[in-house]
């Protein structure tokens, strides 16, 4: 199919040849192709739209610019030209035109100039009374052909929703696709990718942006390689479809981090060797369904595959378990086993005790050594990890150590829904918590009591309830902390209210707990009783005179009576 440049300067008799190996074609008027030359050069759909839309603009200024005859024969030569151009049609392929968006535009002002009776589209739409609703159809139109929903999507797939295929066997895609931006990425949960001939390995950075990603299928490929951190940014990736690849091998420090609930591997030409044994312990009875290459070339399945030297590796950490006192030593012993020679490393929170590291030349043992344990470090986990090609296995502890009693926070009273005095306390074993009001024990009840709310960070946080307290309350708080390796002690004066009869203390009545200052003085309420009274008494007044009226005023003229001498005036009277 000749390109529409091409059509337009050749031979007026050239004819649109029909074919079934021809693509689509679009018939336009003689007069349309002068207008619409300049889109046989526009590459991308911004300037095919631009070109379109002087088309439409040049057909308006014409129709504006000069007087069209009205003459019966100015009409019959008009008709005349119009037969001659449906007499010499020209093709246009729609996959040899710069723009699909463009031709979809064309097709749609044809059709719309067919309809509105004229042989020229771009006519048809700004005729019709040369009105604004022409005009107006025309760029729907054009907008319409050439919005794309896809235009985010790669070039070689399709989206919908948050789901992406790249299925065309004919063009392959080489990488993983990508959107135009890592919001849309990471909108997308499922990832269909089948028949790519091209396709051959998922990098380190390759999912990345896809953090949401939940289902990945990736079948009938030439994938061969799969990076051990290419899921490091999918931790909500759940099943995992990488049937009928050239996968040989698969390292389960790819899979470490993942919770997996489907991972199918048939049709893969594993090898059967130490580094695919893992997923014949991992799979368990699924295993059976797998298949591997042995070096002759002959298949047998996964789950009978035996190797004298490819081994899971053991660990045992010792001691099991760790009861100390605060500021004592201890030794961990980590002791594996396994073919190839397991790697031996540690995990522990941030330790504030010192601490000492020593590894044995043969790699399978090795000692922690904490000095001058911290109690910092109480409830801290220490794992023992042990690790080769076929898995990994690990033995864990948890430190127990043994402190009196440390109350780190004691702050004044807060006034919330009811008063409370904060406080954080730790210790090992939990301490007991007894309260003194001025040295002297303090009952806890309804209305006073103590509450836990949280433990965090090996403390315990909590407050001391006073539900409306009274003058009886104030005082000083001391607040104590015990256990079996000893006591902690701290205080805190507490001031809710004075003692409303005793005249001769000067302090005001009432204490703003959220200063250090000297507790406030009580409103000024003497002027607003005084307005208050005043107001009352003017309201008073103003009724004893509103009764006199009334009870006075009925022979007067002045008065709520005096209308009714109008009623016995007679009607002619008034009239005048």
């Amino acid at each position: 199919m000749k390109c529409l440049n091409e059509l337009l300067v050749s031979s007026p008799q050239m004819r649109c040849a029909s074919s079934s190996a021809r693509a689509p074609s679009l018939q336009l008027s003689r007069l349309s192709r002068a207008r619409l030359l300049s889109l046989s050069y526009v590459s991308s759909p911004a300037a095919s739209f631009n070109a379109s839309v002087s088309v439409l603009q040049s057909r308006q200024s014409e129709a504006y610019g000069g007087k069209r005859s009205t003459t019966d024969a100015s009409r019959r030569q008009t008709r005349e030209t119009r037969s001659t151009e449906r007499d010499e049609p020209f093709c246009v392929s729609r996959s040899d035109a710069p723009d699909a968006g463009v031709q979809r535009a064309l097709h749609a002002l044809e059709t719309r100039g067919l309809r509105s009776g004229g042989g020229d589209p771009g006519m048809s739409l700004l005729s019709g009374g040369f009105g604004m609703a022409g005009w107006g159809s025309g760029w729907v139109l054009m907008l319409l052909a050439l919005w794309r929903p896809g235009a985010a999507c790669p070039e070689l797939c399709t989206c919908t929703g948050a789901r992406i295929s790249c299925v065309d066997a004919e063009r392959s895609i080489v990488a993983f696709p990508m959107l135009q931006s890592e919001a849309e990425m990471e909108n997308i949960t499922d990832i269909y990718i089948a028949n790519q001939s091209s396709f051959k390995s998922i990098n380190e950075k390759d999912l990345d942006s896809y953090r949401n990603l939940r289902n990945l299928t990736i079948t009938n490929t030439r994938l061969a390689y799969i990076s051990r951190q290419a899921f490091a940014s999918n931790p909500k990736l759940q099943y995992l479809n990488l049937k009928e690849n050239n996968l040989s091998s698969l390292s389960w420090r790819t899979f470490r981090h993942l919770n997996i609930s489907y991972l199918l591997l048939a049709g893969n030409p594993l090898q059967c060797i130490c580094e695919n044994v893992w997923l014949k312990q991992w799979r368990g009875e699924e295993a059976e369904d797998l298949l591997c290459v042995e070096e002759g070339g002959m298949r047998i399945a996964l789950s009978t595959l035996k190797l004298t030297n490819c081994v899971l590796p053991t660990v045992t950490l010792k001691p099991t378990k760790v009861t100390m006192r605060k500021g004592l030593n201890v030794t961990l012993v980590c002791n594996t086993s396994g073919m190839p020679t397991p790697n031996l490393n540690w995990s522990t929170c941030k330790l504030n005790s010192a601490y000492e590291l020593q590894h044995e030349h043969s790699g399978q043992r090795s000692e922690l050594r904490l000095v001058n344990v911290s109690s910092l470090d109480n409830g801290c986990k220490i794992t023992c990890r042990s690790e080769n090609m076929v898995g990994e296995a690990e033995a864990s502890v948890d430190l127990d150590i043994l402190f009196p009693p440390v109350i780190s926070k004691l702050m004044d009273a807060i006034s919330d829904h009811h008063w409370c005095i904060p406080f954080s306390v730790s210790g090992n074993p939990e301490p007991k918590l007894r309260w003194l009001l001025n040295d002297n024990p303090m009952e806890e009840g309804p209305f006073i009591r103590t509450m836990i709310y949280d433990y965090s960070e090996g403390e315990y946080h909590g407050c001391l309830h006073l539900d409306s307290p009274t003058h009886i309350n104030n005082g000083k708080y001391t607040l104590l902390a015990r256990n079996v390796y000893g006591e902690a002690r701290e205080e805190v004066f507490a001031h809710f209210m004075h003692e409303p009869w005793n005249e001769s203390v000067t302090d005001p009545l009432y204490y703003d707990p959220t200063t250090d200052d000297t507790p406030l003085g009580p409103p000024e309420d003497k002027v607003a009783v005084y307005v208050v009274v005043g107001i009352a008494a003017v309201t008073f007044t103003g009724f004893i005179l509103m009764l006199v009226i009334l009870k006075f005023g009925r022979n007067s003229k002045f008065g709520i009576k005096g209308f009714v001498l109008f009623h016995n005036v007679p009607v002619g009277v008034v009239a005048r």
